[in-house]
């Protein structure tokens, strides 16, 4: 994402140049649907490891461009291109020599390698076409041998042939030796024939042997000439490259845009997020537009931290991650998923969503939490997002409720860390920090209950939520019916005081959990009872009495 201003401007211009004409737009996207990477294969016959195909598909590239630029420009003589479009235009160039360097020299369909062969076009080199037209002349002549020594000779049962061994020959019969011109040169002896070759049928058979070699030869000299000529103009084919990168990626945008409803996004220099109606552009996608319940946002000089609670499921993460993800699309240049968005430029944004842990480097849930959040209050500014789901979950209650509560006091206190921070959390004692701290304000997603089942509205709304209805989650999620009735036993009796947890003990001297609950009659006279001065009988004595206080008092 972009820091900068102008550049985002620029950006979110070309999209909505692009939203604002349709026709040009579908037909920009259909032009360009089936171009290949032109940046990638400009590099690589730059660097000298361009194969034909990759030269083909140069080819079909500029093509492409040369397309491209001839609707954009038809449709600026229409009208004047928006001062965004304009630039870009400007930078496409076809290279229409090269389109013709390259029409002229490689066939339509090339094979995959040079050593394949049959890549250069007839008609480009004179010297190639005179060796392909010698090696078919000579093929031409030998094929054409054995009718004419026939007619020649008289001899019927002559015959023209070949082996790897010892290449063309004229093969002849023992029966017809005495009609054998005497210019055959005998060349091998077999049982009941003979074998000869002619001088010119050496130079002919030398022709055809070295044509293939001295034709690979050619056309790899012409490809690497060619791909030099080429790699000269790759300068300018890895602007337009970019050029129409930047084109296509406006484009899509523009698509997604004029699809889903998303809005330009106003660029303050104001330190504020100001979301009217915003959505979530992929939980937006799953459950259907109509579905999605939108919600707006706002943090200012005068809210800096949002304390959010609710019941799970209610949609806090939905909300925090929309938030985040609204500033990062902005930031990229393009149109967001809300009804209005008033966005002061973020220097980053810091998360701390999810659970998981880092078993390799020997870190565990809790840890990785604490690391993140560390990440994010050291290292954020004022200009700063930060989204935390659920800080201190990982540990026992009230050791992450203490550092929950810590961490928005720092990020509220610190004058150079006081960055913007959406905070869900479970902790409903953080909403207390709304009276005692001026930025920071409280919003709780809403829930309706209705003859005892819960129904989630999905809407972010002022003040801290009441209950956290873990209880209708675990129903929800399928618990069985005994343990949800269990559950809401002792809940209730944990609300109206008759079940207190035992609370952990900090002393040093009664950290071992006891085993007792209270004070006895028999653990009375077990801590009087001097264990020294006893003798054996009387130990046991002593055993079975406590025994029996101990079983009147159960």
């Amino acid at each position: 994402p972009l820091l900068d201003q102008g550049q985002i401007e620029d950006r979110l211009g070309r999209v909505a140049a692009f939203c604002n004409d349709t026709p040009l737009r579908v037909g920009v996207m259909d032009t360009l649907k089936n171009m290949p990477d032109l940046e990638r294969l400009c590099t690589r016959v730059m660097g000298g490891v361009a194969t034909p195909r990759d030269l083909a598909g140069i080819r079909r590239a500029l093509e492409t461009v040369k397309e491209a630029k001839e609707k954009l420009e038809a449709d600026s003589n229409l009208a004047p291109p928006p001062s965004s479009l304009q630039p870009l235009i400007s930078e496409l160039d076809a290279c229409e020599d090269a389109i013709a360097l390259i029409d002229a020299a490689i066939v339509q369909e090339p094979p995959a390698s040079v050593s394949a062969g049959g890549l250069i076009r007839p008609g480009f080199s004179a010297e190639l076409d005179g060796v392909i037209a010698a090696s078919r002349d000579a093929k031409t002549w030998i094929a054409n041998l054995e009718k004419t020594e026939r007619e020649r000779t008289g001899i019927r049962a002559l015959k023209v042939g070949y082996n790897k061994v010892f290449g063309y020959y004229v093969e002849v019969t023992k029966a017809n030796l005495q009609a054998v011109p005497v210019e055959y040169i005998r060349k091998q002896t077999l049982v009941n024939a003979e074998r000869y070759i002619t001088p010119e049928l050496k130079e002919y058979e030398t022709l055809i042997l070295n044509a293939e070699e001295r034709i690979a030869e050619i056309e790899a000299r012409l490809f690497r000439e060619v791909c030099q000529q080429v790699a000269a103009r790759g300068q300018a084919i890895l602007r337009t490259a970019r050029a129409l990168a930047h084109i296509d990626v406006a484009a899509a945008l523009a698509e997604v845009a004029s699809q889903k409803r998303y809005v330009r996004p106003s660029l303050t220099d104001a330190d504020e997020i100001h979301i009217v109606d915003g959505r979530h552009p992929v939980v937006e996608q799953t459950v259907g537009e109509m579905n999605f319940v939108p919600n707006d946002l706002r943090l200012d000089a005068d809210t800096r931290l949002l304390v959010i609670t609710g019941p799970n499921m209610s949609g806090k993460s939905v909300y925090l991650r929309q938030a985040a993800l609204i500033v990062l699309m902005a930031q990229i240049g393009s149109f967001v998923p809300a009804r209005q968005a008033s966005l002061g430029m973020v220097d980053r944004i810091f998360t701390r969503i999810g659970a998981q842990d880092e078993i390799s480097a020997g870190q565990s849930t809790f840890m990785v939490e604490m690391v993140e959040t560390a990440l994010a209050v050291t290292q954020c500014t004022p200009r700063s997002l930060i989204v935390f789901d659920e800080i201190g979950r990982g540990t026992s209650t009230y050791d992450g409720m203490s550092i929950a509560w810590a961490v928005v006091e720092y990020i509220h206190n610190h004058p150079h860390h006081n960055a913007k921070t959406l905070f869900a959390t479970h902790y409903h004692e953080l909403a207390e920090l709304e009276a005692r701290l001026p930025r920071v304000r409280n919003v709780n997603a809403a829930v309706a209950e209705e003859e005892g089942a819960v129904v989630f509205l999905h809407k972010i709304h002022p003040g801290a939520a009441d209950k956290s209805y873990g209880v209708h989650v675990a129903q929800l999620a399928g618990l069985p019916k005994p343990v949800i009735r269990r559950a809401q036993d002792i809940l209730e009796q944990l609300e109206s005081g008759q079940l207190i947890p035992r609370k952990e003990q900090e002393t040093p001297e009664t950290r071992q959990l006891s085993f007792f609950t209270e004070r006895t009659p028999a653990l009375e006279e077990l801590r009087k009872l001097d264990v020294n001065s006893l003798s054996p009988l009387e130990a046991l004595n002593k055993l079975f009495e406590l025994q029996r206080m101990a079983r009147q008092a159960d």
